[in-house]
């Protein structure tokens, strides 16, 4: 097995590559990071509360709150109260944020073929494997 060191470094380089390519995207656009990934989540898996959306963003609710918040003043997201409970805000991409999320997403996608087209068919699915374990157990 490779040192830990080696894997640390090779680990470091790639967080730096994605964190480079991400901004570059970003800078495209008026949205920030965290707010371009809030808009990932939401166009994933559809509309949700305060809560849930801090929990796939491994945040605080306060964090998320803040995250919102620029996005309805942005009008890529709006908050909707729910009869039940009028303190739950559930919380919905607008027309603007669904194309945010779609071209976003697009720019996803492309960054995973470039990465897979450096990789043999079963070194995708090795890879695959090895990070749904790592997200599963890890984090």
């Amino acid at each position: 097995m490779h040192s830990l060191d080696e894997l640390t470094h090779e680990l470091f380089t790639f967080f730096n590559g994605f964190s480079s390519w991400e901004n570059s995207v970003i800078k495209t656009s008026d949205l920030s990071v965290s707010e371009a990934h809030a808009i990932e989540v939401l166009g994933r898996y559809g509309q949700m509360n305060m809560k849930n959306l801090a929990q796939y963003l491994g945040v605080t609710t306060g964090t998320t709150t803040v995250t919102v918040d620029r996005l309805e003043k942005k009008e890529y997201a709006r908050r909707e109260s729910i009869k039940e409970d009028r303190r739950v805000h559930l919380i919905t991409l607008t027309e603007k944020g669904q194309a945010a999320f779609a071209e976003h997403h697009q720019y996803h996608h492309n960054l995973t073929e470039q990465i897979a087209s450096v990789l043999s068919n079963e070194e995708t699915e090795e890879l695959l494997k090895l990070l749904k374990k790592i997200n599963t157990e890890a984090f």
